[in-house]
């Protein structure tokens, strides 16, 4: 079973039935504390953590006395509102004790379909986790709509997994572990402790069994392995209803490990590899020798621009002999990176009229 402290980088997805309490709908505040305690554990091993959070509807519906049953959109929405604010402000003071500086990121499916809000949030994501802030992700259920929303948190989380370029991800819900059919109706039902390969007959098993406050089920959480494992991140679903979760899967506690072939940085690679070019940027040799030293590629660097590309589009990278050395996604424009090569990073701004990144195509948005 893989260790939590060997993580790089870990993402955990937080349940609403975890946060809070079905019967009251007030937050559990013991147990967000001894999460806290984990959370500081962790980062005190050196682990970069990325929480993924539910709990702002269930939250919110309680303060504006709203029923339990399904909400109509508008309603979910007003729920989100208020409950975002108490969410946000629970997770402060459970980490201030230890610490940790908190920032909550409010994301739809929109920020990792669109390639410029993508590299956006994994710009903001990785410059949080830079400055040692914990990230706290929640879908932004006040503006999503059923056309634009994540559905569920596990694919949500998956999600940030992928972008963030994390190793490991951890689902913490009411279940603990993936069976080959619901526990509740099968007593012969057998939990799987690893799964290698996400198999058809794997697929056949996942039934839908949500709690009354979330709405995950197995075929969500298989989508969100299929993501993550794609991604190069091992994933567990595990029972989090423990007052320290991470602590008790560490020790051994009942949990599904989905394991990945990649690590995260090799699969982003491959993903970037097998997209379709819209430009190209032609290098002088000194950029193309930087480039093979691990370095990013500066506007200086850049002597000829083709191609119609926006921001976060893959261009072909190109050395000063016309052979392509791989692709990167862009930080500008077709006509951005125009005005700007062969310019210093520091005269962006004047160029441009407003400030940009130092980078035309980061080293980590590269596959040479």
């Amino acid at each position: 079973m893989a260790s939590l402290t060997d993580a790089r980088r870990l993402v955990v997805k937080i349940g609403s039935a975890l946060l809070v309490d079905r019967t009251t709908g007030a937050l559990r505040k013991d147990w967000l504390q001894g999460l806290a305690q984990d959370v500081a554990w962790l980062k005190g091993a050196g682990v970069q953590v990325v929480l993924v959070s539910s709990g702002s509807i269930a939250l919110g519906r309680g303060v504006l006395g709203l029923p339990a049953a399904d909400l109509a959109l508008e309603q979910s929405q007003a729920a989100a509102a208020v409950g975002q604010i108490r969410l946000a402000r629970a997770y402060e003071e459970a980490m201030d004790p230890h610490g940790i500086t908190t920032a909550q990121v409010l994301m739809t499916l929109e920020d990792s379909r669109d390639r410029r809000r993508y590299l956006n949030s994994r710009a903001t994501l990785e410059q949080l986790i830079k400055l040692g802030a914990l990230p706290i992700v929640n879908e932004n259920d006040t503006v999503a709509t059923d056309e634009i929303r994540f559905g569920d948190n596990d694919r949500l989380a998956a999600q940030i997994a992928a972008t963030i370029g994390a190793d490991q991800l951890v689902l913490l819900s009411d279940v603990d572990g993936f069976y080959s059919a619901n526990p509740a109706d099968d007593p012969n039902a057998k939990r799987y402790d690893v799964i290698d390969t996400i198999t058809p007959e794997i697929e056949a098993q996942a039934g839908d069994a949500g709690s009354g406050l979330s709405k995950g089920g197995m075929k969500t959480k298989l989508m969100a392995a299929k993501t993550a494992t794609s991604a190069g991140c091992a994933m567990a679903i595990c029972h989090g209803v423990a007052a320290r979760p991470l602590t008790a899967l560490e020790h051994g506690a009942n949990a599904t490990w989905f394991t990945a072939t990649l690590d995260p940085q090799a699969a982003r690679k491959r993903w970037i590899g097998a997209m379709k070019p819209r430009g190209t940027v032609t290098l002088d040799a000194g950029a193309a020798r930087a480039l093979s030293k691990g370095n990013s590629l500066l506007p200086a660097g850049v002597h000829a621009v083709s191609g119609s590309f926006g921001r976060g589009d893959p261009v072909a990278i190109h050395g000063p002999d016309g052979h392509q050395l791989g692709l990167g996604l862009s930080r500008y424009t077709a006509e951005e990176t125009t005005t700007i090569k062969g310019h210093q990073s520091h005269e962006i701004e004047t160029l441009l009229g407003y400030p940009g990144r130092a980078a035309l195509i980061h080293r980590d948005d590269m596959a040479l």
